[in-house]
């Protein structure tokens, strides 16, 4: 065997090392996930607002400077969608892919809709620069046009598949993205629901699991009220 081959396991060999900020929707969905598959994981908070990210040590793990940031043994990785990858790949157990290519493919056109689509343009540094250039009030409504534009798409997408979850009535990598990017829309940028019943149902489902309950924002150590 390869040496640089690692073998598919339930347990990691060291305890994962995640590091996180609390108000995060990319930390939420890589938390949201640990809890899933039921791999426990060492928090290591980042204070985006101090600029901890810039600091030296988190330098040498992400020079991009953003979160979330797993460890796994020897292994850094600094995305949430490639992270989600390898503990697919790695801790099979509690799969957030399934079989069927054709439930895959749309699961994976879910999470590119958000990863690519919505959440880089509703950043707070995208929606503080466009306040700074264009005034104030101007990064929310930036922010709120293009979370409607995804999650029309998704709405789309979803609707002719979904269960109580976006593929079904178990729970995969789509929800995984979109419950945190739902919760976030609301609370953060106050987008009515009203026009997405798909997406307000996968919500609602997730919003009752112990794993997303675990993995909320207010609940993480670094938490701060806002």
């Amino acid at each position: 065997m390869d040496p640089n081959l690692q073998e598919i396991s339930s347990v990691p060999e060291k305890k994962l090392i995640l590091y996180s900020c609390w108000g995060s929707s990319c930390s939420w969905r890589v938390r949201f996930a640990l809890h899933l598959k039921g791999l426990p994981y060492e928090y290591r908070a980042v204070d985006l607002s101090k600029g901890e990210q810039f600091s030296p040590e988190f330098d040498r793990l992400n020079p991009l400077h953003f979160v979330p940031v797993l460890v796994d043994g020897d292994l850094v990785i600094t995305d949430s969608f490639a992270i989600l990858m390898h503990l697919e790949e790695k801790y099979p157990q509690n799969a957030l892919l399934p079989n069927d290519l054709k439930r895959k493919a749309i699961n994976f056109q879910a999470v590119s809709i958000v990863s690519s689509s919505i959440q880089p343009l509703q950043t707070m540094r995208v929606v503080l620069t466009i306040e700074e250039k264009a005034g104030p009030g101007e990064g929310l409504s930036w922010a709120q046009q293009h979370i409607v534009k995804g999650f029309i798409a998704l709405e789309q997408l979803l609707k002719d598949v979904s269960g109580r979850y976006a593929i079904g009535d178990e729970v995969h990598m789509a929800d995984v993205f979109l419950a945190p990017q739902i919760g976030n829309a609301m609370n953060r940028f106050k987008i009515d629901m009203v026009k997405f019943p798909t997406l307000t149902k996968i919500y609602e489902s997730c919003k009752v699991l112990p794993a997303f309950q675990a993995s909320l924002p207010e609940c993480q150590p670094d938490a701060v009220s806002i």
